[in-house]
């Protein structure tokens, strides 16, 4: 898979699966922030680009409480990854689509790669359409591009049943007013990955039915803004996620991340809202049952 798939600045740093800087222990350190029953999940993870067997890493994610897996595609050959791998292993589970930052590479092959796509979004394992939506921060696709991709990946959405994974950078409005034209959005259906908005914003995609999905970003000194976001955000809208192997949360930050280190995101995400820890893993189950259909 590309590299452009990852989200915010620290992508930069790891540009090859692992970017040969993980340390075995990385994983294993997040047994200390374990999370209590019912456990969480990772809502979104790139684990071919996190380049370890994935057996290790499914089995340290588990050791910190996180039970499953929801491994995204970013471009054709991600996506049928993502899904052969949901095949192999029972806890992981796939979502395909082309990034908006590889729709320019395959604009002109249009058709055949997303009835490729279509074709995978069949696997029942196969929970969500994305990564989709649009990155006006990069400019690897031209912005018309990106939204005639953005809405291709909405309609397969709508006729599957299947959530809407989207990725959201530096283009709030227009992802906004696009998914506004396919209006109303059955409950449960449309995810924010790596939430990215502000407290405004965060409001807005509550009141719309919105879920809002934060990484580790959200425990940077530097996230005031995110923090607000997830604030206000609903519990009941609200996911958790690693994208790793970017977004390592503190106290990791700076390492390649892994799905075992949601559980400090969770932890972090549950004292922001004055929420137990495990009431919070409770919602987020409830959540992600409703979202993806496990």
């Amino acid at each position: 898979m590309h590299p452009r798939c990852g989200d915010q600045d620290e992508e930069d740093s790891m540009t090859k699966p692992n970017g040969g800087l993980f340390h075995p222990a990385t994983a294993g350190r997040a047994s200390e922030a374990r999370l209590p029953e019912p456990g969480g999940f990772d809502a979104h993870t790139h684990l071919d680009i996190v380049g370890l067997p994935v057996d290790g890493v499914l089995a340290a994610a588990a050791d910190a409480g996180i039970k499953r897996v929801v491994n995204v595609g970013c471009d054709l050959a991600s996506s049928h990854w993502a899904a052969s791998s949901a095949a192999e292993y029972p806890d992981v589970y796939a979502a395909v689509a082309i990034h908006p930052n590889e729709t320019g590479a395959v604009y002109r092959e249009r058709e055949p790669v997303l009835a490729a796509i279509t074709a995978l979004a069949d696997d029942p394992k196969v929970v969500a359409i994305g990564e989709t939506g649009l990155d006006y921060y990069r400019d690897y696709s031209a912005h018309e591009v990106q939204q005639a991709w953005f809405r291709a990946h909405i309609e397969l959405a709508r006729r599957t049943g299947k959530a809407l994974m989207i990725h959201d950078r530096d283009a709030h409005e227009d992802v906004l007013s696009i998914l506004a034209d396919y209006a109303p959005w059955p409950p449960y259906s449309v995810i924010f990955h790596c939430f990215s908005g502000d407290a405004a914003m965060a409001e807005r995609c509550a009141a719309a039915g919105y879920l809002m999905s934060f990484a580790g970003n959200v425990t940077f000194k530097n996230a005031d803004a995110l923090r607000g976001a997830a604030h206000v955000a609903p519990p009941e809208l609200m996911l958790a996620e690693t994208d790793a192997p970017y977004l390592t949360p503190v106290p990791h930050r700076g390492k390649p991340n892994s799905p075992a280190m949601t559980a400090y995101t969770i932890r972090y995400l549950a004292a922001l809202k004055n929420l137990d820890v495990a009431d919070f893993c409770t919602i987020l189950q409830a959540t992600g049952s409703r979202v993806f259909g496990w």
